[in-house]
């Protein structure tokens, strides 16, 4: 399994999260189906939930002129994804990380949503680069 394919399990998984009771392994099985997925799609669905408050908490301080609140739920997902990988992945290049961010974005959302999604994770990746070295 490709690792783009297995972020786009992870958010739809974590979506499933964020609108119902489901636990991460609940959510992970609704997302694949039946099928054999990477061990990659649960380290990002686990990593997310696990570190879900210090993640928000980075978006939060990226946000300008736009409320937390107010992004939709998939926007909001995507996001805390990227932000997990920024933040708590650091063998992976941080230039992926956003560039697939900005490809979820466009499968699940509108252009407005890509353009705040690439904006936000500019900010938190800088943040991060500064906290990693």
């Amino acid at each position: 399994m490709k690792r783009h394919m297995a972020r786009e399990l992870a958010v739809q998984s974590l979506f499933q999260m964020e609108l119902s009771d489901l636990s991460a392994q609940e959510a992970i099985e609704f997302a694949v189906e039946g099928k054999e997925y990477d061990t990659f799609v649960e380290q990002l669905v686990v990593g997310v939930e696990t570190n879900k408050e210090e993640i928000d908490q980075h978006l939060r301080a990226a946000l300008v002129n736009w409320s937390f609140e107010r992004l939709g739920n998939i926007e909001r997902t995507i996001l805390r994804l990227a932000v997990y990988e920024l933040m708590f992945e650091p063998k992976i290049p941080v230039r992926v990380t956003i560039n697939e961010a900005i490809e979820l974005t466009k499968a699940f959302a509108d252009e407005e949503a890509t353009k705040i999604v690439n904006g936000v994770l500019g900010k938190v990746a800088q943040q991060a680069v500064k906290e990693n070295s």
